[in-house]
C-alpha cells in the first residue's frame, strides 16, 4: 500500500495507540472466528475481517467481502474499506468513533475486550450504489500495557430491512459484561461547539474536555491526537483566554457554555 492510502482521519483512531507503534508492527495471530460468530448480529449478507491496529492492515477476510463490494482480491489496508463509505457519512463515522472511545474510557479501559461498539453507515456495493450497512467491532487482543491492538470488524448489509440510518451508537457488553449504552446523534447539528472568541474549533473542544476533568492522555484518545498536540492546544488556550491555570479554564468554559 502506498503512503497516500494510509492518510485518512479515520485511521488515526487506531494509530492513536502509540505504545504499540513504538514496539513495531509484527504480524498478529488471527483470532478464532468461531468464538466471535456467537457475538454477531447478522440478519443479512455479512462479512468480517481482522484489523491489525498497529498498521491498519487487514487479514482473515470472509469471502463475502469480494461479492458485496466487487473487490478483485481481498483488501489489504483499512483505507480500502474507508473509501467505500458514503462521503456524507464520513463525519458521522468520525464522531461515532470518538464517542466509542469516550464511552470505553468511562466504563473502564480494562473492560474494552468485552465491549462491542456498533452503528450504521452507507457503503458502495458491487452494483455501484450505496446501501446501508451495520458495523460491529469485536475487540480481540490488547498488549501488556492495555492498548488495543486487534479487532474483528463485521459488516452486515441491512438495506433490505431499512434504508434510514438511525444515527445511533451502541456499546454493548459481551460475555461476561451486560452493558448497554446508547447514544443518539443528530447529523444536522455540528459536531463541534463554536464560540465568539478566537479559539479554533479544536481548541474549543479541548477546553470543554479539560473543564470536564479529562486528563491529557484521555483527551488524546478521545480526539485522536497525540498527547504532545493536546499539551500544545492547552498552552494556546491558556494564552488566548488569558487564563493562568486549569481552575480559570473551567470558569472560562462555563462562561462559554461548554459545561
Amino acid at each position: 500500500m502506498g503512503k497516500s492510502e494510509e492518510k485518512h482521519p479515520l485511521i488515526d483512531v487506531w494509530n492513536s495507540y502509540r505504545a504499540l507503534r513504538e514496539n513495531g508492527n509484527a504480524p498478529l495471530k488471527n483470532p478464532s472466528i468461531k468464538q466471535i460468530i456467537g457475538e454477531m448480529f447478522a440478519i443479512g449478507n455479512y462479512y468480517y475481517y481482522v484489523l491489525n491496529l498497529a498498521d491498519s492492515t487487514l487479514t482473515g477476510h470472509h469471502k463475502n467481502i469480494l461479492k458485496l463490494h466487487g473487490f478483485k482480491k481481498f483488501p489489504e489496508h483499512l483505507k480500502q474499506i474507508i473509501d467505500l463509505i458514503h462521503p456524507d457519512d464520513i463525519s458521522f463515522v468520525l464522531n461515532a468513533e470518538r464517542i466509542v472511545i469516550e464511552k470505553i474510557i468511562e466504563v473502564g479501559k480494562e473492560f474494552q475486550l468485552y465491549l462491542k461498539p456498533s452503528y450504521c453507515f452507507r457503503m458502495k456495493t458491487t452494483k455501484g450504489n450505496y446501501e446501508l450497512f451495520h458495523h460491529q467491532a469485536i475487540h480481540t487482543l490488547e498488549d501488556d500495557e492495555g492498548n488495543l491492538i486487534q479487532s474483528v470488524n463485521i459488516h452486515t448489509n441491512i438495506q433490505h430491512i431499512t434504508k434510514e440510518n438511525p444515527y445511533t451508537i451502541l456499546l454493548t457488553g459481551i460475555s461476561p459484561r451486560v452493558d448497554f449504552i446508547q447514544v443518539k446523534i443528530d447529523p444536522t447539528v455540528p459536531t463541534f461547539l463554536s464560540s465568539e472568541n478566537d479559539l479554533t474549533k479544536r481548541e474549543t473542544e479541548v477546553l470543554s474536555l479539560i473543564a470536564r476533568g479529562y486528563s491529557g492522555k484521555e483527551i488524546s484518545l478521545m480526539l485522536i491526537l497525540s498527547e504532545h498536540t493536546v499539551r500544545t492546544h492547552r498552552r494556546n488556550i491558556l494564552h488566548k483566554t488569558q487564563c493562568r491555570n486549569s481552575k480559570e479554564l473551567v470558569k472560562k468554559a462555563f462562561d462559554l457554555g461548554l459545561i
